[in-house]
């Protein structure tokens, strides 16, 4: 198996799915018109940044996205680490680079996870949508 391509497809695969994800924040044609003039339509900018109505929200917002790609990331590289691990095929220096592929990738997810509960928290702290 050439590592070299996994790695290139495992990193494509994720800037798509990131991608993906940050167009969710792209207001609808209708709605970027309306936001240029707001007092034609005053709940526009509301409609376009998906309901947040104001900047603590949209920040909030756009951080738990960002925080849910990252997830995902460190997800998949666990996954990768698993697949470096089981097709190893008993040389040591392969079984050693799915493990510690594995423990960096775990570390990593658990480092996202505090740091969404710590954003929730100080963000969410003014709106009243924490918990």
């Amino acid at each position: 198996m050439n590592t070299k391509l996994v790695k290139q497809t495992a990193i494509v695969f994720a800037l798509m799915v990131g991608a993906i994800s940050l167009m969710s924040f792209l207001p609808v044609a209708g709605a970027a018109s309306s936001i240029l003039n707001p007092t034609d339509n005053p709940d526009a900018v509301s409609t376009a940044t998906g309901g947040a109505s104001s900047l603590r929200q949209l920040v909030l917002t756009m951080v738990n996205y960002f925080l849910g790609f990252l997830g995902l990331i460190a997800v998949l590289m666990v996954i990768f680490g698993g697949v470096t691990y089981v097709t190893a095929a008993g040389k040591d220096d392969a079984v050693e680079k799915g493990k510690k592929i594995i423990m960096y990738a775990l570390v990593g997810l658990v480092i996202v996870l505090l740091s969404f509960v710590v954003v929730n928290f100080i963000l969410g702290a003014g709106t009243g949508t924490e918990g």
